[in-house]
């Protein structure tokens, strides 16, 4: 949970403890409606690769400073300068100078989520091993498809077979000394049951596995350690745990540690009975670690989902205060004797409207219209049970011989440590040298300097939440390496001070918009990391640690949901965090606005997905459509709301995570009012009268599945795309459909797609057949209104999961909103352009950007920087592969340059420099002596500082010759403006940086 979130709505939440009510099990999926999990081998079939648009570069825009979350860190023993970081979706990460940056290592294989990393460092090449499928088990914990290997450093990597149905993985243990013996702990299935769940061995590096370790096809693995005295022992954590979309099960009695002394053959469970580590229904998730010096000493973290004991409560019961836990029982005789001056104090603390005043809410408790509990469930939404309800929670357990006792050491509740969602953590880690330093993290970070009785915050400056990693110097303790939600820390004075490691382009969006600013702004929402706005001219570069200003700015915190912005203003912006909790956010004055859709006492509680959605209507931005398991509407900017709608889900199902609810909304460019919505069960509705009337037109779509996407048509106002998703199923095929009919029949155009679950489907509003769809590993763009799809460029877009798309409407640029790698921009000019007219020609060259020439071409002002490098883009399309060169001549035929192209079928791009050929210079200076006027002085061609001859001012040719084919445009070099005598003047820093550019680069 983000700091920001606990400080900036403190307002908002409730304060009351709640006993969070689970239903154990799932109720059964009816047989009709059963989706089967999609199997590892049609997951893991080659992607397409080739293909017209494979070219299209993209560009990665930031940001970096908020990061993403970590999962896991594997250190240099030897050297702590050099690390390895593990991110859940953002792939793995390697530094040698201590985090001032980091390379990618793991970015284009069949998926980028990891759940554990392990390194051998003794080789003189680190082997690095992987575990993909992040094990949290959080809303958007992606599945895996087993373990890879690299034995060069993270050059190359091996999957390993075998763990292909693991999906999620806790925990890699390699044994000291035999590099071909590794145990893997194997959660499993999040969404489904798999028998492929629980410990497993390898004794040949990985070739092949054995499972030594299974309970039943609920329980996987989530922790294994080695004694490190001794490898032939071994200790195992099994967790018990149910996801539904709707549900969690986070513990169950088949939840506990295991040991085995004969190197993981044979197992025996030490905790239940008499070991005094409890198990039962509610033993949840377990992290368990080794003191180093003395193998006899463990710890273990356990993640308690039994309600506290009811005597907890005794004296706040004696009070005459109304609490929540009071409305939960009280009985409408003992509400009507309540003090007036009680209620109304509870009103108070509960932001009620004023027009609920005790004698109100007693006439309609007196008179049946509602019941005592209404006034509770008034107030306590989904955000305040996951916060407040009232679990045990996080507890911790040491054991002094070898696992055989164990006694719990946290002298007190652990307070805000776990909450309800011990899901999410699991770690304890022991200072290498003193058995009694722990830390233990959760929400925060703490530390324990007396073997766990007391604990002390480290959570200081500069430091986010959510933690899940930890490394601690074993030769200073003082020294750790922190990973968590918002990247890494690093500490030398035992958590005084920390700073931040943040240079990877690792954030996981939700969902991203622009603005119509020049340039324009993007805008986006992270899991856990709020909602922020920078420039889409972004370069990842450390100036701006000299100027103080980061570009990107932060608008919220929370997890950052849906973003849209008032394109009239370009500073009013609508946004918020989880469920429906959303603002009107002012960007110039900071004033915000929260936007209430009111409901009254007693009335069906609405629900809030955890994305909501949002929109404003391009036809009217005074006008702001907002959804919960109905549609709002708003006709003065989300001042004030109206419900048009009855319940568009199928209803509620019974869980403790909210489900029943609205996931999108969408209005035709064409025509106000003709809306369309998508729930998570996988209903779709249209209306064509402003949100009044809705018509269900789910009917011809697959039933059950979750609608990530309804995208209206800008070219025929009928036509619709809805993508559905299978995730939260275990089910991974692609569903992407058309209606050309209002939704009242589909086609689907996914035959083409991967197995990949889709998250987003955009037509391109310049060129009706240009569609793309974002998947959980990357981008698919159609040439022909969805028949067939291919892979977005490999090279320059890693294979990361793609929560949404925006095409800029005037810029002619894609951004793309990964969750995992931030955000990246292309130029989708040409390909608006690729109609079948252009497509069946041999060779054609796209429009070219004017040129004006720059004195200061290849100038070097400081002889110990490097020399410049310029690079104007050429765009072309080729119908057929071959060898293109590229021609630069005077309008007499003379031939300055001569560039080749290894050209591919589709889409190519070459770039030049401003350069002439050194065997031009003789003939190009006449050339320029016998056309200059008259009361020109001669020319003198001498190389500019970097040795190279550029350019000059002029009318040229530029040709492109490939198979027998051979086009010319016009080149056109302008001369440089004068320079001006007033002095130049800038409206903001950006438009700064941009002239600063234009001059650097020749004025592209």
């Amino acid at each position: 949970m983000n700091k920001l979130l606990l400080s900036a709505t403190a307002l908002l939440l409730t304060t009351g403890v709640y006993a969070q009510k689970k239903v154990r099990r799932a109720a059964p999926i009816p047989a009709s409606q059963a989706i089967a999990a999609t199997p590892a081998a049609d997951r893991l079939r080659p992607r397409t690769t080739t293909s017209l648009v494979q070219n299209l570069p993209f560009k990665s825009v930031g940001p970096t400073v908020m990061s993403g979350r970590v999962v896991d860190l594997a250190v240099n023993p030897a050297n702590p300068n050099e690390f390895y970081v593990a991110y859940a979706s953002g792939g793995l990460w390697h530094t040698i100078n201590n985090g001032i940056s980091f390379e990618p290592l793991f970015q284009h294989e069949a998926v980028m989520t990891i759940g554990a990393l392990a390194v051998d460092w003794k080789p003189a090449v680190p082997t690095i091993w992987l575990g993909t499928g992040e094990a949290n088990s959080s809303r958007s914990s992606y599945s895996g498809v087993g373990c890879y290997k690299s034995l060069d450093g993270g050059k190359t990597w091996q999957l390993l077979p075998g763990l292909e149905e693991s999906h999620h993985i806790g925990k890699i243990e390699l044994h000291p000394t035999d590099p071909n013996v590794a145990w893997v702990a194997v959660a499993g299935h999040l969404y489904t049951s798999n028998k492929e769940r629980g410990l497993y061995k390898t004794y040949d590096g990985g070739k092949t596995w054995r499972q030594t370790l299974y309970i039943d096809d609920k329980t996987g693995a989530i922790d294994v350690d080695t004694d490190p005295a001794n490898p032939q022992v071994l200790y195992a954590a099994m967790w018990h745990k149910e996801r539904r979309a709707w549900n969690f099960v986070e513990g169950g009695k088949t939840s506990g540690l295991y040991k085995s002394t004969d190197g993981g053959e044979t197992w025996k469970l030490i905790t239940g009975a008499a070991s005094g580590f409890p198990q039962d229904e509610n033993t949840g998730r377990i992290g368990l670690s080794i003191f180093p010096k003395n193998s006899q000493t463990l710890y273990a973290i356990l993640d308690n989902q039994n309600p506290r004991p009811a005597k907890e409560k005794k004296a706040e019961s004696q009070t005459k205060k109304l609490t929540k836990d009071a409305l939960r029982v009280i009985s409408k005789e003992d509400f009507l004797k309540a003090e007036d001056a009680f209620i109304a104090e509870y009103l108070e603390e509960q932001s009620f409207p004023t027009r609920y005043t005790p004698s109100l809410l007693k006439d309609l408790v007196r008179t049946d219209k509602i019941k005592p509990i209404a006034i509770l469930e008034y107030t306590d939404d989904a955000n305040s049970r996951l916060i407040n309800a009232e679990v045990i929670g996080a507890e911790v357990y040491r054991s002094d011989d070898g696992g055989g006792s164990w006694r719990k050491v946290n002298a007190d509740y652990l307070d805000g440590l776990y909450n309800t969602y011990g899901y999410y953590f699991g770690n304890v880690w022991i200072a290498p040298d003193n058995a009694d330093k722990i830390v233990i993290a959760g929400v925060p970070v703490i530390r324990s300097e007396d073997g766990g009785k007391t604990y002390r915050g480290m959570d200081q400056a500069n430091v986010h939440a959510d933690h899940h990693a930890l490394w601690i110097n074993p030769r200073n303790n003082n020294h750790m390496i922190l990973g968590n939600d918002g990247g890494i820390n690093i500490t030398y004075d035992n958590g005084k001070t920390w700073f931040k490691a943040n240079t990877p382009a690792v954030g996981q969006f939700y969902a991203v918009a622009v603005d119509m600013a020049k340039p324009y702004n993007i805008y986006g929402g992270l899991q856990d990391n709020g909602v922020w706005t920078g420039p889409s001219t972004y370069k990842a570069d450390y100036n701006w640690y000299d100027g103080g200003q980061y570009p990107y700015k932060s608008l919220l915190g929370g997890d950052g949901m849906q973003v849209q912005v008032d394109w009239r203003d370009n500073s009013t912006v609508y946004t918020g965090f989880q469920f429906g909790n959303y603002f009107r956010i002012n960007r110039n004055t900071g004033e915000m606005k929260r936007l209430v859709v009111p409901t009254e006492v007693g009335e069906a509680r609405l629900r809030w997905n955890w994305e909501a959605p949002i929109l404003i209507s391009r036809h009217n931005q005074d006008v702001i459509y907002f959804g919960s398991n109905r549609f709002h509407r708003s006709l003065n900017r989300g001042d004030e709301f109206k419900t048009l709608s009855g319940d568009l889900t199928h209803g509620p199902k019974p869980g403790d995570v909210t489900f029943g609810t609205l996931t999108t909304i969408d209005e035709s460019p064409l025509k106000f009012g003709l809306l369309y919505t998508g729930s998570d069960d996988g209903r779709v509705h249209v209306s064509r009268d402003g949100g009044y009337t809705w018509t269900d037109v789910s009917a011809g779509l697959p039933q059950g599945l979750w609608v990530s996407q309804v995208s209206a048509s800008a070219h025929q106002e009928g036509t619709v795309y809805v993508s559905l998703n299978g995730y939260r199923d275990d089910h991974f095929r692609p569903y992407v459909f058309v209606s050309k009919d209002y939704g009242q029949t589909w086609q689907s155009l996914a035959g083409s797609l991967p197995q990949e679950p889709v998250n987003v489907v955009r037509e391109d509003p310049k060129n009706p057949k240009l569609l793309y769809v974002g998947t959980d590993h990357g981008l698919y763009i159609s040439l022909d209104g969805g028949q067939n799809f291919v892979r977005a460029s490999s090279a320059t877009l890693p294979a990361v999961s793609v929560h949404d798309l925006v095409i800029h409407p005037r810029d002619g640029e894609l951004v793309v909103g990964t969750h995992g790698r931030s955000i990246y921009t292309a130029n989708i000019e040409p390909l608006q352009q690729m109609v079948d007219s252009l497509v069946t020609k041999p060779l054609h060259l796209f429009a070219l950007k004017p040129i004006t020439a720059n004195p200061g071409w290849g100038r070097i002002f400081n002889k110990y920087d490097e020399a410049p490098t310029y690079a104007y883009p050429m765009t072309y399309y080729a119908k057929q592969a071959g060898q293109t060169v590229v021609k630069i001549t005077t309008d007499k035929g003379l031939v300055l340059k001569t560039l080749t192209d290894t050209t591919e079928a589709g889409l190519n791009y070459l770039t030049y420099n401003y350069t002439i050929d050194a065997g031009a210079r003789e003939a190009y200076e006449k050339y320029l002596n016998d056309t200059r006027k008259k009361d020109d002085k001669p020319v003198e061609l001498t190389p500019a500082d970097d040795k190279n001859l550029y350019i000059r001012p002029g009318k040229y040719k530029l040709s492109l010759t490939q198979n027998g084919t051979t086009i010319t445009h016009d080149l056109d070099i302008k001369a440089p403006e004068r320079r001006s005598r007033r002095p130049v003047t800038f409206a903001s820093p950006d438009e700064f940086e941009a002239w600063r550019e234009e001059q650097e680069e020749g004025g592209k």
